[in-house]
């Protein structure tokens, strides 16, 4: 559990400087993809009986060309909301503009079911439609469910490629330093070993024990390799 001091000073300075969403879900995301479709298509190929060069390369085209696609996509999604949140910001200060008195009544209905009623809900309503900026943001979350925290495109992208990148060279490792016959039996090792570490780690930001949400993303990364793997041998030369 977070702690944080609770001294009038400090809680200001936290309040007025949010930390947002980070790039959790970025990272989580790329390091599993990066694990799962390198060691998919390590596996698919040794189960096909191809060299290990083959598997080195296609190995190495997926992390980077895969990577970098799913850093691109992270990127354009990202803007996208971000683009959407400044577009929302604009339609309620144009709303606000043409009908403050409507705004109005939306903002107090907002505050009304946080719990305030009377006096009070009238002093705050008057309160928060006096600054407009701070009108904006209470429509933004109050009527859209929107965070007033900007995203930002590049760093989630670059967090994809690193966590993609990094998880990704993992199953190649054995191949690149010449491992022979037990190569593939160590990147499938390393690989389950990668699933459950994030899983643990993932466990850090969740409610689950980390032996659980690591057993649950070693589940889901050993059925997708399995499957490659079973696939790769109906192919075999």
């Amino acid at each position: 559990m977070q702690e944080h001091s609770h001294d009038p000073k400090a809680i200001r300075e936290r309040i007025n400087a949010p930390p947002g969403r980070g790039v959790l879900r970025e990272m989580i995301y790329g390091g599993i993809d990066g694990s799962v479709t390198t060691f998919a298509i390590v596996a698919g190929v040794a189960g096909a009986g191809m060299s290990t060069f083959v598997i080195v390369a296609l190995g190495l085209a997926n992390v980077l060309a895969d990577g970098f696609s799913m850093a691109a996509g992270s990127y354009s999604g990202t803007k996208a909301e971000r683009d959407n949140l400044h577009r929302i910001r604009l339609v309620e200060a144009r709303h606000i503009a043409t009908n403050p008195e409507g705004e109005r009544t939306e903002v107090r209905e907002i505050l009304r079911q946080k719990g305030l009623d009377g006096d009070v809900l009238d002093a705050a309503t008057a309160a928060i439609t006096a600054k407009r900026e701070k009108w904006i943001d209470l429509m933004l979350e109050g009527e859209y469910g929107l965070s007033q925290m900007d995203p930002h495109p590049l760093r989630a992208a670059l967090a994809t490629f690193f966590a993609f990148l990094v998880a990704g060279m993992i199953p190649l490792l054995p191949f690149l330093i010449g491992m022979g016959e037990a190569a593939f039996r160590l990147s499938a090792a390393m690989t389950l070993a990668v699933f459950f570490a994030i899983g643990a780690a993932k466990s850090l930001w969740s409610l689950s024990p980390w032996w659980r949400s690591g057993l649950e993303t070693l589940a889901i990364g050993g059925t997708a390799a399995a499957l490659a793997y079973a696939v790769g041998t109906l192919f075999q030369v």
